[in-house]
């Protein structure tokens, strides 16, 4: 591998004996003659002496001509003849279609990538609901250039962007979070012990406005802190800011927590206001398609980017997420979003929200890899029953629950204490369904239903498969003996593990 200066220290010469120089020097003669080794023979072949010890040979011999003006002129003359071949050749080969075409660069796709043809295009576009380009003479065509791929992934009747911004801004609101965190009090070398403290700590995200009555959608991590070092829990304030170049009068208006699900990052909030709130239109998101222009509105970064559009396109449907041990189906997206951005609209090309941004992959997933255009959304049309379930009932209805609390076993420490690898159960709830069944604390559960489990994270993902009142089978190892539990799952409601 080349070091900085591009030197190879794997072929670095060799050095060289001084014998070796010394058996190769030409040794002068007494004569003012020398031999060269470069002259042939065993010896070397004979050189003249130099300088004023030669013999004169009698006359001397005529000095030959200088031709220098001659070589300049054919030199020149080589050059211009060269260049006006070249221009001649290139011309030749510019107006013939035959080799245009071998070396791709046929006339008819030199400014636009020829997809199908015209009729192949209209036909496909309008089967698919996705818009025909217009020409510049005005009819439809494939060809897509590199100005309108907007429209290419924009759908038939779509609105502009601009409008898209002026229907979905004024249902776009701020989020603004207070949580409490408390600093435990400490002692000086064991002297004294100092009172505990407590700090505000505020953070911002976004929200939409589904109802007129004043009802607002975000994420749950946007007033619920459990991702952050100090688990701060539930926001002990939260406030709702309206655009002001949409609303007049106040437009900061406190707000309560209707409802949350932290494993859905599903919260509603509510206000209550005089003003004229504008609602956000839903859309369908099992409808969307890859490649389909999506685009974002977001506060990044706080409320001094208030508003701030991003686009893109949809990049996958229902790619698997895990966060924070929940495993989630998302939409991927290429639109910009950054911290802020959390619990904002993503809207499609009719101006329609069909998504929840919720998070974006960062280089900390991937060792400081340089990480862009990973952004993932909650769909509509899941998020939907989790909100009305929250407006309903304050908790998300129908959801798993075994009665649990574990921690995992490792390889080295299967190694180490002669156990299996798999999730130890540390807590079980009085009542719960692992209780009713006969597990126990300790008990190390290796598979769900046959399959291997050996995080808590894989122990969820099966579990959440299912819904409350559905039958599982889990297989545990309990003083070195596999053991078989039919475990008939409860409904979570809040407050249980």
């Amino acid at each position: 591998m080349f070091d900085q200066n591009g030197y190879n220290p794997g072929s670095e010469p060799a050095q060289t004996p001084d014998s070796l120089f010394e058996q190769s020097t030409p040794q002068e003669p007494e004569s003012g003659s020398y031999y060269s080794p470069r002259s042939g023979g065993a010896s070397g072949g004979y050189i003249p002496p130099t300088g004023g010890s030669t013999p004169p040979t009698g006359d001397e011999p005529p000095k030959k001509r200088s031709h220098k003006g001659l070589r300049a002129l054919a030199v020149f003359a080589s050059i211009a003849f060269l260049s006006y071949a070249s221009i001649q050749c290139y011309q030749f080969a510019t107006q013939n279609e035959n080799i245009r075409k071998f070396f791709g660069k046929d006339s008819t796709a030199e400014e636009t990538l020829d997809l199908q043809s015209s009729t192949k295009s209209e036909e496909s576009a309008g089967s698919a609901g996705v818009k025909a380009v217009a020409n510049t003479d005005g009819s439809s065509s494939g060809p897509y250039t590199a100005e309108n791929w907007i429209q290419a992934a924009a759908r038939t009747d779509s609105l502009s962007i601009p409008d898209i911004v002026e229907k979905v801004t004024p249902a776009t609101v701020g989020v603004a979070s207070t949580f409490t965190y408390t600093q435990p009090g400490y002692s000086l070398w064991g002297w004294g012990q100092t009172e505990s403290t407590e700090e505000e700590v505020n953070a911002t995200g976004t929200g939409i406005i589904m109802d007129a009555s004043g009802y607002i959608i975000t994420n749950a991590h946007v007033i619920y802190d459990n991702e952050s070092q100090y688990k701060m829990g539930v926001a002990k304030k939260v406030q709702v800011v309206l655009n002001g170049d949409y609303y007049d009068g106040e437009t900061q208006l406190e707000a309560t927590i209707v409802g949350y699900d932290t494993a859905e990052d599903i919260a509603v909030l509510k206000v209550n206001t005089d003003q004229k709130l504008t609602v956000a239109e839903f859309g369908d998101s099992d409808d969307l398609r890859v490649g389909e222009l999506v685009v974002a509105i977001g506060n990044p970064l706080g409320f001094d980017l208030f508003g701030s559009v991003t686009t893109g396109i949809v990049s996958a449907l229902n790619r698997e997420v895990t966060i924070n041990d929940s495993n989630m189906q998302l939409i991927q997206h290429d639109a910009s979003i950054n911290s802020g951005n959390s619990g904002g609209p993503l809207i499609n090309s009719y101006g329609q929200v069909i998504g929840i941004n919720s998070s974006k992959m960062s280089s900390n997933y991937y060792n400081g890899a340089s990480i862009e255009g990973l952004s993932f959304a909650i769909p509509m049309s899941h998020a939907k029953g989790v909100i009305n379930d929250l407006i309903n009932k304050g908790y998300v209805t129908g959801k798993p629950l075994i009665g649990i609390s574990t921690i995992n076993v490792t390889e080295e420490q299967s190694q180490v204490y002669g156990i299996p690898v798999g999730v130890c159960i540390a807590e079980i709830t009085p009542g719960g369904a692992a209780d009713l069944v006969g597990l126990k604390k300790s008990d190390i559960i290796i598979a769900v239903n046959g399959e291997t489990v050996t995080t808590g994270t894989e122990l969820n993902a099966i579990k959440d498969k299912f819904k409350a009142g559905d039958t599982i089978t889990i297989t545990a190892v309990r003083s070195g003996q596999d053991m078989t539990f039919e475990l008939t799952l409860q409904e979570k409601v809040p407050g249980s593990n």
